[in-house]
């Protein structure tokens, strides 16, 4: 069963200001979350409990898994250098 993917308004607003070549490829790795939500190249986010880290070229998206509810919340788009900061 896929997990359904919630996307806060925050990382939608992030998200838009990206060139449209990079929402395109963010937007395909996101879909890929539906059917695996933790593929190979995602980072658990090290002193969390449930946020991983994905990445997509120069920039991350950062969200938090829930099994028991089958939901990714997505909750960061931004660039490598700024993804980290206030998590």
């Amino acid at each position: 069963m896929p997990y359904e993917i919630f996307i806060e308004r925050r990382a939608e607003k992030e998200f838009i200001r990206l060139p449209q070549e990079t929402q395109n490829r963010i937007k395909l790795s996101i879909l890929n979350l539906k059917n695996n939500p933790r593929p190979a190249q995602v980072r658990k986010i090290s002193g969390s409990k449930n946020y991983y880290r994905l990445r997509v070229g120069d920039y991350r998206i950062v969200y938090e898994v829930d099994d028991s509810q089958k939901k990714i919340n997505i909750f960061r788009i931004r660039h490598r250098k700024e993804a980290y900061l206030n998590l």
